[in-house]
């Protein structure tokens, strides 16, 4: 197995939205504001090599939305998910699966293209995992929700007939889903969390006798680690709290790497406990692992 890091670009959200009710004062040490309080957040994707599989976690934003769309989040940088793909010898055909840990614009844009007035796989030969209970919740959104759940990003992918559902408890508050969920893939597990949004998929894998953690909005950041460090966005925040306490404790215990997609900077952490509680410890980049 080999994993790579896929950069799709960056993009700008409000501070204060994703650092919820912690001050600036003290977020801005983690990721300075511009003069419109907008921060610069990566959209970072995973991608696996796994004997004739090549699983690409998540997608980004893509490039098929309106001017105005785009407006709003001012996506920016020389990365893209092809460019990143081609520098590995890739192309987006050769992509076998297409793990969604969940169907928030920023994490699956890229799953459909626009081709004239029709919407369109970008990944052909992929299958596209998901799990009934998200789908559900994403395509019959709650108000707060639904404009980060947008219907040609997610309806395309099930008329495509590419779709397939993952099973499993989608209940589980942060634990790892019983076994792997691709025939195969052993090395490759599921962890299902539910305060960011309902039933959010976090790929486990076992990698160079480590377990890595692709903590998707779980943990968007290293400045999301502190346990209060909720986002505004999160559906559900105590529910977020409670999940990362869990997640960080068994992270420390067992040396796991975190894999972060927004941070603009760090790719991969460890973990250590301070006076504060527990914290990043060794940054890295993947490669580095």
């Amino acid at each position: 197995m080999k994993l790579h890091s896929i950069d799709t670009g960056y993009f700008k959200l409000d501070g204060g939205a994703m650092f919820g009710v912690v001050p600036k004062v003290i977020w801005k040490e983690y990721n300075p504001a511009d003069d419109r309080n907008l921060c610069d957040w990566a959209l970072r994707c995973l991608l696996i090599e796994d004997e004739n599989r090549l699983i690409l976690v998540d997608n980004g934003i893509g490039n098929k939305q309106s001017e105005k769309f785009f407006g709003y989040y001012y996506l920016h940088g020389e990365d893209s998910l092809d460019l990143s793909l081609s520098k590995l010898g890739f192309h987006r055909d050769d992509i076998t699966d297409v793990i969604l840990t969940h169907l928030h614009f920023d994490h699956c844009g890229g799953s459909i293209l626009r081709e004239g007035e029709k919407l369109v796989p970008a990944f052909k030969n992929a299958v596209y995992w998901n799990n009934e209970t998200h789908w559900k919740w994403a395509t019959e959104p709650n108000e707060r929700e639904k404009a980060s759940f947008l219907p040609e990003n997610i309806l395309p992918i099930k008329e495509s007939g590419q779709l397939q559902m993952i099973g499993g408890d989608t209940s589980l508050q942060g634990g790892l889903l019983a076994g792997s969920p691709f025939p195969g893939s052993a090395e490759i597990g599921l962890r299902f969390v539910n305060g960011h949004t309902i039933a959010m998929m976090l790929p486990q894998i076992r990698y160079k006798g480590r377990t890595l953690v692709f903590v998707a909005d779980l943990l968007p950041s290293i400045g999301h680690i502190p346990i209060s460090y909720v986002m505004a966005y999160d559906m559900f925040p105590l529910t977020t709290i409670n999940e990362k306490k869990s997640f960080l404790s068994e992270a420390l215990q067992g040396d796991y790497v975190l894999f972060f997609e927004h941070d603009p900077v760090v790719e991969c952490c460890n973990l250590k406990m301070t006076q504060r509680g527990i914290r990043e410890n060794d940054l890295f980049k993947l490669k580095d692992l």
